[in-house]
């Protein structure tokens, strides 16, 4: 969506977030709040004034009521005034933790919130609709509607899933989720053609629920694999892909933990299928490809931050890592806020997707983050289009870059 559009549609400065809820406030005045559609959340609502809300960002706390992190909201309004008059809402209840430090801000004075008339187009509120108040501190958003309804969230959601079709598309359930949802594991390959030679790329997306922008990257990378002009991937390589880690948490409009509280990206050293069913699928499905015989050239597990633009790699893999930055630099619109990062080690009981799998297989599994706040290669904050184009050049990259690369060598099962 343009500016100009978006100008048309509402006149604006934001609020947002979680659980089901329906509210309306007097007879002269029929605003209404309500999250009664997939991914929608927010909290308390209160109404200072038939056009001013407060709305709370309800946030998700882990399984020891730690670390909470407000950083989803996406909900609806009806009933907007029709008589020209301006709208502000608040988004408050913004203090949260994150690693066990405190107070962390998911929502900060760069926060741009999305809108949309319909639910489909979206697009982001310009700066002059948006307020910070660093007192309490909370984010304002003041408009003035041109529409009876108005749909806000933190980033574009992505919360229906997609069914793709192609005849190089084989699907498979790999588990179940907590709440009883399909694991997809989606392989894009030219069968045709045999497996010996072929590279192997496997894909992670959307681990943690609040990071859409993650979905509307594998989206894109999905439609251009099964496009023709990603016939010559489908043809010299072998994509693996989970295109929705949590699909409870999306569903739910949850934010980062899965409904037992478990991050779905902290635990990869922990085997719990009980409180943590989609790690233990997942895991079970990549260890399994690999204890096969079958070799993986590259692991990616793609997240969303709020400035930060960085790629993660084992050490051991830095010049494959290096490659994979370097052509992203060149190619795509990967706005890299450093040099490659060192996967690291985490403390027991915290390793990431990427650090389990190098820890159990030698699997050279690498962490991307990209930011949805303004982003200066862009000239603006990221939009759902600019990252469907990213994943379609991300799928050439990450090819290009393991085309000439030497053959991983992955540590056998125990």
């Amino acid at each position: 969506m343009n500016t100009n559009k978006a100008m048309e549609i509402i006149r604006v400065h934001s609020c947002a977030f979680v659980a089901l809820l329906v509210f309306s406030f007097s007879a002269s005045a029929q605003i209404k709040v309500s999250t009664s559609f997939p991914g929608g959340n927010v909290g308390k609502v209160e109404f200072v004034s038939p056009t001013h809300l407060r709305c709370s960002v309800q946030g998700q706390a882990d399984h020891d009521g730690r670390n909470r992190q407000a950083d989803w909201y996406f909900f609806k309004l009806t009933g907007l005034p029709k008589d020209k008059a301006e709208v502000t809402i608040d988004l408050v209840d913004l203090a949260g933790e994150y690693d066990y430090k405190a107070p962390a801000f998911s929502v900060t004075k760069g926060t741009r919130p999305v809108f949309s008339a319909d639910g489909v187009e979206w697009g982001h509120f310009p700066d002059a609709w948006v307020s910070w108040d660093a007192k309490e501190p909370h984010l304002t958003l003041r408009f003035t509607p041109r529409t009876k309804e108005l749909w806000i969230a933190h980033v574009p959601p992505f919360a229906k899933p997609v069914s793709y079709r192609g005849p190089d598309l084989e699907r498979e359930v790999v588990g179940r989720t907590v709440e009883g949802r399909d694991i997809e594991l989606l392989t894009i390959t030219n069968r045709k053609i045999p497996e010996a030679g072929k590279k192997v790329i496997w894909l992670m997306f959307r681990q943690h629920a609040w990071e859409a922008g993650s979905s509307w990257v594998a989206d894109g990378a999905i439609r251009h694999l099964l496009s023709p002009d990603g016939a010559y991937l489908r043809d010299e390589a072998i994509f693996k892909i989970f295109p929705i880690a949590d699909p409870d948490g999306v569903a739910a409009g949850r934010v980062r933990y899965n409904k037992n509280g478990y991050d779905l990206n902290r635990n990869w050293d922990v085997e719990d299928p009980t409180l943590m069913p989609e790690i233990a699928a997942q895991k079970k499905a990549i260890l399994a490809w690999v204890d096969g015989g079958h070799r993986i050239d590259l692991f990616l597990s793609v997240h969303n931050t709020e400035t930060g633009e960085y790629l993660q790699a084992p050490a051991e893999y830095s010049a494959l890592g290096n490659r994979v930055l370097d052509l992203l630099a060149k190619r795509t619109t990967f706005n890299a806020t450093g040099p490659l990062r060192d996967t690291g080690h985490s403390a027991p009981g915290r390793m990431t997707v990427a650090e389990g799998l190098f820890h159990d297989r030698h699997i050279p599994a690498m962490l991307m983050e990209q930011m949805i706040e303004f982003n200066s290669k862009l000239h603006h904050c990221p939009s759902a289009l600019d990252r469907q184009e990213f994943g379609a050049a991300l799928v050439g990259v990450l090819y290009e870059s393991v085309k000439t690369a030497a053959t991983p060598n992955p540590k056998p099962g125990v």
